[in-house]
């Protein structure tokens, strides 16, 4: 005997719920997970407990993005956020590794690794031929082979954290560079701040900066060198970013 139409209704209703509180359960369960192995992850770098608390603040006041970009791509791959590698800055010098190229003089080159090691010995060898060397940096990294009357550290932070209270603006850091660019002899940019850059104002401001410093020092015969995290970005915008440079090193 078939069932009764009110009686299929209901094992119906009750299906549906089912099935929503298990995508339910699932999605709130691999947020935990996601969530969880980034802060293994930040602790196995050996991030300070100041550095993990800045992070998390970052990422909690960008949740209701992050949730608004997940519904809207539902159907395909969301872009990767950038807030994992924060703080990938070291205040050690840069170990020892193979021998580094010359850099040409107007070449802009982007060294993805893990935390800057290679980058910081790329501007070692080249603050020797130039007299300025413009660093743009959460954390200003050690150059025992750099003299300290060349170097110009400016500072980034995280808006709304503390790390973001003796940051500069985008505005403020491109008019330094430009000022240290275009003087007699050019200058050596080092930038170890693209992640943090790119959670700050629109979604292109990070692409923009980098692309116009490019330029700038192509202009000027001076040499940019950038260090970012292999996994920083998606790879859309990991692919825009590489073309914003000469060379990756």
């Amino acid at each position: 005997m078939n069932d009764a139409p009110d009686e299929r209704a209901a094992r119906a209703r009750a299906n549906a719920d089912q099935e929503y509180a298990d995508a339910y359960a699932d999605g709130y369960g691999e947020g935990l997970r996601e969530a969880l192995r980034e802060m293994l992850q930040h602790a196995s770098r050996g991030h300070t407990a100041q550095e993990i608390r800045l992070l998390v603040e970052s990422r909690l006041a960008r949740v209701r993005d992050d949730v608004d970009l997940k519904r809207r791509n539902l159907l395909a791959p969301p872009p990767r956020a950038a807030y994992a590698p924060l703080f990938r800055s070291t205040t050690r010098p840069a170990t020892s590794g193979p021998p580094t190229p010359p850099l040409a003089a107007g070449g802009s080159y982007l060294v993805a690794e893990p935390r800057p090691d290679r980058a910081l010995r790329l501007l070692a060898d080249a603050a020797s031929r130039y007299p300025r060397v413009v660093v743009v940096a959460f954390h200003p990294p050690a150059l025992p082979a750099v003299p300290p009357e060349k170097v110009t550290l400016l500072p980034v932070g995280v808006a709304g954290t503390g790390g973001g209270a003796t940051g500069l603006g985008p505005e403020v850091i491109a008019g330094r560079i430009r000022e240290a660019t275009t003087g007699t002899g050019g200058a050596v940019v080092y930038v170890d701040a693209l992640e943090v850059l790119a959670t700050e104002g629109p979604p292109d401001a990070m692409l923009r900066f980098i692309q116009w410093t490019a330029q700038e020092v192509a202009r000027t015969g001076s040499i940019l060198i950038a260090s970012v995290g292999p996994e920083s970005f998606d790879a859309r915008t990991r692919s825009t970013l590489a073309r914003a440079f000469s060379a990756e090193a």
